[in-house]
């Protein structure tokens, strides 16, 4: 696919997702992994995969991709506002535990819509590692 059309594909994303602030919270996130898998392509990743679920395991990992030769799992947050909580805050330890199964690398991509104008996309890489999890170690933040 042309750098042109992902560009014009992912300017796409941005209207729908700041057009569905008032939309249901469903599609809200779906809207927000649609703008985050965009954005990432768009920053050079190879995405691999979307809401990806393992058969008798409970959970999903929102996307998967390269980033060169190292494979990333993203979790996607969207939220209306950062106000009360920033959604990067929102993937808890059990969360982070289920996806650090692996030597791998773990993003949080967060999505805010604006009623005007393209929503905000925060990436952040290495968002936590499998040794933040250990037996020992306690919930926290990035």
């Amino acid at each position: 696919m042309g750098s042109g059309l992902v560009v014009r594909l992912f300017r796409t994303a941005i209207g729908l997702l700041s057009r569905s602030v008032a939309g249901s919270h469903l599609n809200c996130g779906a809207s927000g992994e649609a703008l985050a898998y965009w954005y990432l392509r768009e920053r050079g990743f190879t995405m691999v995969a979307r809401n990806y679920r393992r058969a008798g395991v409970g959970g999903e990992v929102d996307l998967i991709g390269w980033e060169g030769d190292t494979l990333v799992f993203v979790e996607v947050k969207t939220r209306q506002s950062s106000a009360v909580r920033h959604a990067e805050d929102a993937v808890d330890w059990e969360k982070r535990r289920h996806l650090a199964r692996g030597p791998y690398r773990f993003d949080v991509v967060s999505v805010y819509p604006q009623p005007e104008g393209a929503a905000v996309v925060e990436h952040f890489r290495d968002a936590f590692t499998e040794a933040q999890l250990g037996c020992h170690s306690q919930p926290g933040s990035f």
